[in-house]
């Protein structure tokens, strides 16, 4: 596996990553709001993704932000690639290229009552990778609830 810098080509690729998880997120992969955001952060050199010797992404982040705090605006990992140390892979190379301490990482994940929360695994992988629940955020855009997540970094 190589994470790297997100590149333009890799659009179709976010895209399709987007079609795996939109029964939890809501709807992305026509959404001109997503395309506008993946498309900004690929030129602002804010995205990562996570390749293998196939043709399709294995997963792809989306960050932001400024110390003191950064945010992980979005980070999917395929189903095939689910539970292989991909997510972390991303989000380690996330931290070394832009955050230096001390500072903190946010991220918007499910709350404990969604119905993706325990399927998709993602409140086991934020917790798992040292972040810690705090305060609910607003719902998604399908109406489930949502919590924020943050992490230190020393």
């Amino acid at each position: 596996m190589i994470v790297r810098l997100a590149e333009e080509r890799d659009f179709p690729g976010f895209l399709q990553l987007a079609a795996q998880v939109e029964h939890w997120f809501g709807p992305m992969v026509e959404d001109p709001g997503f395309h506008d955001a993946v498309h900004g952060h690929i030129r602002r050199s804010a995205a990562l993704v996570a390749t293998s010797s196939g043709p399709d992404l294995l997963g792809g982040l989306l960050f932001g932000g400024r110390a003191p705090v950064h945010h992980l605006h979005w980070l999917v990992v395929s189903r095939q690639a689910r539970r292989q140390g991909v997510g972390r892979a991303l989000l380690d190379d996330a931290v070394r290229r832009w955050v230096r301490g001390p500072a903190g990482i946010e991220v918007v994940t499910f709350g404990a009552d969604h119905p993706g929360a325990t399927a998709s695994g993602a409140r086991d992988f934020y917790l798992g990778l040292g972040f810690t629940p705090a305060e609910a955020a607003d719902p998604g855009p399908e109406g489930g609830s949502r919590q924020v997540f943050r992490r230190t970094v020393d």
